[in-house]
């Protein structure tokens, strides 16, 4: 197929001069798989996709729980430990050969093999999700360094049931998330080991072993008389091809994540490698929810990989339950594609009422377990947490939380405490929180005045604007009743909602009773041309905020 025709079969409906340097970079076109998706009526086509429908059971959940965990966090020592160790003079680079030597005799190959998880209790850990209120839980299925970790047959060596842990991660994952009555998601990274791992091609440029390589050539035939004999490093790694380009485009930070900036282009038969130990893993582990850590999909827009992977969850689905139960997440989604997944925006929110579900993805810590986080107390407070809880939901978002998980498979206690918090602010409040739809607005006050914080790349804009206080509202509907939850307890003793005065365009009549959740009792309250005035109690309750008037 010709790279215009394969361009308009990918359903890429970005502008042209956004795809020209795709299209360089992937030249020639041909990354058009034939690996077999399950039929039914979608085809892997944006088009076809487009008639997708959000199933409610994701618009009523809300809230979700994710384990990002794999070995890079054995080291505990934050995100992208599996690149940044390769980087001479980095934190990572330093610790790494402190800790375990130098990259070019120990790699990253070596930090899985040390890591055993022998503290993984997934049963405990989804017990405790569900006691906060988690309707769903996320589970890494691989990351950027390409390890799997289920028994994953088109990646037989480097998977978790042969090396580190010797275990099937997501299997005990998905049993302990079944048992707790949660929905189950995995989440797929390991498209971008291709250019993530090119730092492991490099050699110092300084010192005692300037010049001899990091350990990310190594082949099959290297591994005489090692630990890994019989296992190539490059089923791995992935570094049998020239560097991308270097220079001013960003690198893998920036244009390269996207395939374009001369990123070096995977070959077709390792794409459908991965199509194959992503179908398998969909196949196998039945997931509810694919996460795909990617602009729009794996391999996207030179290859129609992540279009397949989507349709055969789609069509699978259908299948299995008679309908379409299944969300697949992408990020930087235009609206075609929005209309054909659930929109993810990484660490950071909209700033208006979506009009299709969608989702934050947020961490209380970094993304892989980070020690230092823990040795300073800087971990996102329970407070935070629900802060964004509410304004993503009021927005008809979803909030994804990872907790960060240690090498060892358990949480620290910093961690427990933060997750008990949450749920018990859950036990009084998620009334207005779950099966709730948007109301007219999602909120009023400082925070809703200020200039939009504007999104970079995936998200990322988290943290940047002003705090919720008590002047704060946000919004959220049930039937004929709507939720204001005060974003903190005021001073006074008493609300002024301004969006439910008696002139409101937004309430067909009256208010008829205000009550603060977790109390039974109707609140005195006054309904003027200013607005609702509200007088709450005079016992301020125990987690004040955030509190929930439901109003009917």
């Amino acid at each position: 197929m010709k790279r215009r025709q394969l361009l308009k079969h990918l359903g890429a409906a970005i502008p042209a001069v956004a795809l020209a340097p795709y299209a360089r970079a992937a030249s020639p076109l041909t990354h058009v798989g034939t690996g077999p998706i399950a039929a039914g009526p979608f085809a892997p086509t944006w088009e076809s996709l487009s008639t997708y429908q959000t199933p409610d059971w994701f618009r009523n959940a809300k809230f979700g729980i994710w384990a990002h965990w794999g070995p890079q966090c054995e080291a505990e020592h934050g995100d992208w430990y599996a690149r940044g160790l390769y980087e001479e003079g980095s934190d990572h680079y330093r610790y790494h050969v402190e800790k375990y030597g130098h990259p070019s005799k120990f790699g990253f190959k070596d930090v899985i093999q040390q890591w055993k998880a022998e503290r993984w209790d997934p049963d405990a850990l989804l017990a405790l999700y569900k006691k906060a209120g988690a309707k769903y839980f996320m589970a890494l299925a691989n990351h950027h360094d390409n390890l799997d970790l289920y028994n994953s047959r088109h990646h037989p060596d480097w998977n978790s049931t042969k090396i580190g842990p010797k275990k099937d991660l997501i299997g005990g994952w998905r049993r302990a998330a079944r048992a707790n009555g949660m929905r189950f998601g995995v989440s797929v990274h390991a498209a971008h080991a291709w250019t993530w791992y090119e730092t492991a091609q490099g050699a110092d440029k300084k010192g005692p072993l300037a010049g001899v390589p990091y350990d990310g050539k190594l082949t099959l035939a290297d591994g005489k008389g090692t630990w890994w004999e019989g296992r190539d490093p490059q089923a791995l790694y992935a570094q049998n091809h020239p560097l991308s380009k270097s220079g001013g485009d960003g690198g893998v930070w920036h244009d390269q994540w996207h395939w374009g900036g001369g990123a070096a282009i995977p070959t077709k038969a390792w794409c459908e490698n991965f199509f194959d130990r992503t179908r398998d893993l969909i196949d196998n582990y039945d997931p509810d929810m694919v996460y795909f850590d990617d602009t729009v999909l794996p391999f996207y827009p030179f290859s129609d990989i992540g279009l397949r992977l989507t349709a055969h969850m789609y069509n699978r689905s259908i299948a299995k339950k008679g309908k379409n139960e299944a969300v697949v997440n992408g990020k930087i989604l235009n609206e075609q594609q929005r209309r054909s997944m659930v929109w993810d925006i990484e660490r950071g929110q909209s700033h208006q009422i979506e009009p299709l579900p969608w989702q934050t993805c947020t961490c209380i810590g970094n993304w892989h377990y980070d020690r230092s986080l823990y040795e300073r107390k800087t971990y996102k407070s329970a407070q935070t947490v629900v802060h964004t809880l509410i304004d993503v939901v009021s927005k008809n978002g979803n909030l994804l939380l990872s907790v960060p998980v240690r090498g060892n498979g358990s949480i620290d206690e910093q961690e427990r405490a933060i997750v008990e918090e949450i749920g018990r602010w859950m036990a009084v409040n998620s009334e207005a929180i779950y099966d709730t739809r948007p109301w007219a607005m999602y909120g009023e006050g400082p925070v809703a005045k200020e200039a939009a914080t504007p999104m970079s790349g995936a998200g990322f804009n988290e943290g940047k604007g002003k705090p919720f206080s008590a002047a704060d509202v946000r919004f959220t509907a049930k039937g004929k009743t709507v939720f204001a939850f005060v974003m903190g307890w005021p001073a006074t003793g008493k609300v002024l909602i301004e969006a439910m005065g008696s002139a409101s365009p937004h309430l067909a009549g009256r208010i008829q009773r205000v009550e603060l959740l977790g109390s039974k009792r109707a609140l005195a309250f006054e309904q003027t041309a200013e607005g609702l005035q509200v007088t709450l109690p005079a016992n301020m309750p125990a987690l004040a905020y955030a509190s929930a008037l439901k109003i009917s």
